[in-house]
């Protein structure tokens, strides 16, 4: 039996090093292609782990060969760079430059590159998991293609599984077989993660002493945590997706959403926050009791913990799925920004100011107000936005669950308004216009 204790792993081994064995990515192919027939094109590929990307470098450095430049954004620098720069201009050609984690590199290390990016002097691979958006200055993003790398589908992984048992010589010394249902269940646990796949099947193979491998053996071997970058886009995405999902009202979707960013270990507190948010910004007052709802979440899952207090977290999620749905708090808000920002800060006036002392009495402050408790028709005559800036609608209830009581009570308001003082002064719509 080969000895495979000094081996690199089994992903290293059977890493493809031409065009035709790299499985799925086709937009990366054509770029690929385009490279081998003298395209000085450059790009960034973004992708998750294990979805081809060093398999790329792969392909490019077994063709380009002496022309083929590997750099770590981790270790790599500007005297590299610049050492790179210099022999392209000696020799007359175009290096492929391949920076591994280029989202490392600094601004100025990214300025470094982007004049013989663009002048071609270097053909740039970068490969990065971070949002090229956020990790790659602008005037660099600009001159380069966004090659987004998909996590890889269960029937692609299967494939390059099988090819690992079929080419490795190592496997292949050991004369084993591995079942069609064992290969299914680790390309289903990899999650679209080649590089997982390979190192759980190298794993099985090295635990399971048995010449025949079958779906019982692999119990307590295929356990691998969700892909799940909190500080990065699985992080925005999933919340995305959970958030837009309550908004629609489709509970199943909402749940199922909840359930990914619970497995994959993201803060509860991260995810109650939202709800609270959502309570407010798509639900309003057409189900006041949702705010109340997602506060109570907070403090169950405070209270209990993981993952007793999970279910809580659940039990509201599904109740603000349900509710009725409004945003014209958040509509309000923003109409509110804007008025202010259009109208500046004019005084409070006079009326409506407090007067604590004989000073501020003698000055005017809170003259004319108008208790409305003791006078309600003369309280609705008073004015109570600043003088001098135009009235303008900033709230408007929707006719929908409790929020079409509130624009009752408005309506009704509105034309008491209009009958004692003979005229229409109101800061809300009439009906129909």
């Amino acid at each position: 039996m080969t000895d495979q204790s000094q081996s690199p792993p089994l992903a290293h081994r059977i890493r493809p090093s031409t065009i035709e064995d790299l499985v799925g990515q086709p937009k990366a192919k054509a770029f690929i292609k385009g490279i081998f027939k003298g395209s000085r094109e450059s790009a960034i590929l973004w992708g998750p782990p294990g979805t081809g990307k060093t398999s790329i470098a792969s392909i490019l450095q077994a063709r380009a060969k002496d022309s083929f430049v590997f750099l770590s954004g981790v270790t790599g620098g500007i005297q590299e760079i610049r050492r790179i720069i210099q022999q392209a201009k000696r020799e007359k050609r175009a290096p492929v430059v391949f920076i591994d984690e280029v989202h490392r590199f600094n601004k100025v290390q990214q300025d470094a590159l982007l004049p013989y990016v663009e002048n071609g002097t270097v053909i740039l691979v970068g490969a990065t998991t971070e949002n090229p958006s956020f990790s790659i200055i602008s005037p660099l993003l600009s001159r380069v293609r966004a090659i987004l790398l998909d996590p890889l589908e269960p029937k692609e992984i299967e494939s390059i599984l099988y090819r690992a048992l079929k080419k490795d010589t190592w496997i292949q010394s050991l004369n084993k077989n591995v079942s069609d249902e064992c290969i299914c269940a680790i390309s289903k646990a990899s999650y679209g993660d080649a590089r997982a796949a390979l190192n759980m099947l190298e794993l099985i193979i090295r635990r399971i002493e048995k010449d025949h491998i079958g779906i019982s053996d692999l119990d307590g071997l295929l356990e691998r945590p969700l892909y799940h970058d909190k500080a990065g886009d699985a992080h925005y995405d999933l919340i995305s997706a959970f958030h837009k999902s309550i908004r629609a009202g489709d509970v199943d979707a909402s749940i199922y959403w909840l359930g990914r960013m619970l497995e994959a270990g993201e803060d509860r507190l991260y995810i109650i926050r939202r709800m609270i948010r959502i309570a407010s910004e798509d639900i309003g007052d057409a189900d006041p009791n949702a705010l109340r709802m997602a506060l109570a979440a907070k403090d169950a899952f405070v209270t209990l913990g993981s993952p007793e207090g999970e279910l809580a977290i659940y039990q509201v999620v599904i109740y603000l799925a349900c509710a009725p749905k409004s945003n014209s708090i958040y509509i309000a808000e923003r109409k509110v920004k804007r008025f202010i920002e259009a109208t500046g800060m004019p005084p409070v006036p006079l009326s409506l100011r407090n007067a604590p002392t004989r000073l501020m009495k003698n000055l005017g402050y809170s003259k004319g107000y108008i208790y409305p408790h003791d006078d309600p028709e003369g309280a609705l005559k008073m004015e109570y936005m600043p003088e001098g800036i135009p009235r303008q609608v900033l709230y408007t209830p929707k006719e929908i669950g409790f929020e079409k009581r509130i624009k009752e009570i408005l309506d009704a308001r509105e034309k008491t308004k209009r009958d004692r003082t003979g005229s229409y002064s109101s800061p809300f719509e009439k009906k129909g216009s």
